[in-house]
């Protein structure tokens, strides 16, 4: 699947510990009526419990610019402090929203569901705001591109 590029975004929540948040490449659009958006987050994960825990997940889809910044949401062990050091952020309902990303969306948990070592979560949205047009960011081939 590293040959085919994938969209990237941060998924950020906040549960009854901390504000989390992590980089993904496996949000997309499920459902129109209903609106709905699915994302995949392995088991393994620290963010995955938070995840379960929250209820709910904004997204904010990065753009070109913010290979930086889906790095530093990549790495795994970062304490929930250090995590939002130097990150530019505003308040959302359901997380912290990225400054700067092309859209943000603010989704509620539809559903769970079991796939091998990843849990499947269906948000639906209930907001969605656009930012700054510009070109997106892909994951392809182990690096971050401008889409």
């Amino acid at each position: 699947m590293r040959r085919f590029p994938a969209p990237v975004a941060v998924v950020t929540g906040i549960d009854e510990r901390e504000e989390f948040g992590l980089t993904v490449g496996s949000l997309v659009s499920v459902s129109l009526e209903p609106p709905l958006v699915c994302v995949a987050i392995g088991k393994d994960s620290a963010r995955h419990e938070p995840m379960r825990n929250a209820g709910g997940f904004a997204a904010s889809l990065l753009s070109a610019e913010h290979a930086q910044l889906a790095q530093h949401f990549a790495r795994s062990g970062v304490p929930p402090v250090a995590l939002w050091a130097g990150v530019a952020t505003r308040p959302g309902v359901q997380g912290p929203l990225l400054e700067g990303a092309l859209a943000w969306l603010e989704c509620r948990t539809w559903a769970e569901y079991d796939a091998g070592d990843h849990t499947l979560f269906l948000g639906e949205v209930l907001s969605t705001e656009l930012g700054m047009p510009g070109r997106g960011l892909v994951y392809h081939d182990s690096t971050y591109h401008p889409a």
